[in-house]
């Protein structure tokens, strides 16, 4: 990494505001040849880490470009853990440009996405599940979820994920030292021993494994449909749940002729509300195909909503909404029960015998705050507290772990069958590695090009 690299840091449009970041060895040689500070230095090089005011200038003909405010940072200590600039100009498209022009012909290269960071985890500053947890930290849509990725990015992952691999590796080098020492007079490690430690490291993987649902759903956020034949109040509910009219709500069945998509931020959780076409048979070509889109809609979803109008008997619309529906997460809503029920949650058993039924008037918001707690249920699933913030939020953590988990259990089936250490070793070795591709000790150039293609430009 001898090259030096540049990009504006700050999202691309007018603020007060813009960033242009360079990262390398040149990039106080950069600097000097393209900022002119107000105050003459008298020959003194700009302070470490302190702000200093002055201008922008070409170097070819001397001209102001900017007002600017700069940092230079010196390695290691740096994002990076190398020297580093950072040029404040006025967060105009067009001075964001011109400096950034001027810093890319005075010998630095445009950096690729999430080069910045790519350089921080190949110099050590930061292990590869924390940059991972960078992108997490922008995209974040909620407090909790971005609490979560705070977690990750200071390391709680990492920490869990070394101990685990240490654990192993004490495991591999009594291993090998009953493998090469086997015939001298030493304390040998048996396998009822291996069997144990196997047991205590697995229930381990198990109890971050417990947390990855929940986890997916905090970082990704869950998409719930709400579905049901037209007009039994679906539009009026996802309004309900966003304080504020976003859907058309009318005594017309069949208002809503397409599916519309809202975020919701259930205490901490993004949600993907998905108000659908009332699902009927339709004459009409454009109600069709809001429809089938319906469909597609919830074949989609994590959790369904089904909403009924517990109002009047159940009609086949329902019935054939309930059969789609199968044996998905489901929450049946029995609306406007303010006007009499005639579906009783005996009847909806014999069709979804597996979901949750709440009594609800939407109009009234009688209901919403127990469908809410119901989807918080849902997520969490009574197996990780609302509290906790240390989870397993990312697929490709969770496929890693589960590898490592069946790699410790093929060990332990052939320690139960007492088979030889040697061949025991090579499950648990694999374990270890399948755990380093976690925090990026273990892990393959492609791997790494994968995770840092997600990350936007300048960070």
């Amino acid at each position: 990494m001898e090259d030096t690299i540049a990009a504006i840091a700050t999202a691309y449009g007018e603020g007060g505001i813009g960033i242009v970041r360079i990262s390398g060895s040149k990039s106080k040689q950069i600097l000097d040849k393209i900022f002119k500070p107000a105050k003459n230095l008298n020959g003194m090089s700009i302070v470490n880490r302190q702000l200093t005011y002055g201008h922008i200038v070409s170097p070819e003909d001397n001209k102001i470009i900017d007002e600017v405010l700069v940092v230079f940072m010196n390695a290691p200590s740096t994002y990076t853990r190398e020297d580093v600039v950072e040029i404040y100009c006025h967060g105009s498209v067009v001075s964001l440009n011109k400096t950034l022009s001027l810093v890319l012909d005075s010998g630095a290269r445009l950096a690729e996405p999430g080069e910045f960071t790519k350089r921080a985890f190949l110099n050590g500053r930061i292990d590869l599940s924390q940059a991972e947890a960078v992108i997490d930290l922008i995209r974040a849509k909620t407090e909790k979820s971005f609490e979560v990725a705070l977690d990750q990015m200071e390391g709680h992952l990492s920490r869990k994920v070394k101990e685990l691999r240490d654990d192993l590796m004490e495991l591999l080098a009594k291993i090998a030292v009953n493998i090469d020492y086997s015939e001298e007079d030493i304390e040998e490690l048996n396998h009822e021993e291996t069997v144990t430690s196997l047991s205590l490291i697995g229930d381990k993987i198990n109890k971050l494994l417990s947390t990855a649902d929940t986890g997916r759903l905090i970082r990704e956020g869950l998409r719930v449909a709400i579905v049901g034949r037209p007009n039994v109040g679906k539009s009026s509910l996802m309004n309900a749940l966003l304080r504020e009219s976003r859907a058309i709500v009318t005594d017309i069945p069949g208002t809503t002729r397409d599916t519309i998509e809202e975020v919701l931020n259930l205490r901490g959780i993004p949600v993907y509300l998905i108000d659908t076409a009332g699902i009927h048979s339709a004459e009409d070509e454009i109600e069709r195909i809001g429809i089938e889109r319906s469909k597609l809609a919830f074949n989609r979803a994590d959790l369904i909503i089904f909403m009924i109008d517990g109002s009047e008997p159940l009609r086949e619309e329902d019935y054939l909404i309930a059969e789609q529906i199968g044996k998905r997460k489901v929450i049946v809503l029995l609306n406007k029960s303010d006007l009499g029920q005639k579906v009783t949650e005996e009847q909806i058993k014999e069709i979804l015998n597996h979901a949750i039924i709440i009594d609800a008037a939407v109009i009234h918001e009688k209901g919403i705050k127990e469908l809410e707690d119901s989807i918080l249920e849902l997520v969490y699933g009574g197996q990780v507290s609302q509290e906790q913030s240390d989870l397993v939020t990312n697929i490709r953590h969770k496929d890693l772990l589960e590898k490592a988990r069946n790699s410790i259990n093929e060990a332990k089936q052939m320690a139960l069958n007492s088979e030889p250490m040697d061949l025991i070793e090579i499950d648990i070795r694999q374990a270890w590695e399948y755990l380093g591709e976690i925090i990026g000790e273990t892990v393959t150039g492609d791997i790494i090009d994968q995770v840092f293609s997600r990350f936007c430009l300048g960070k």
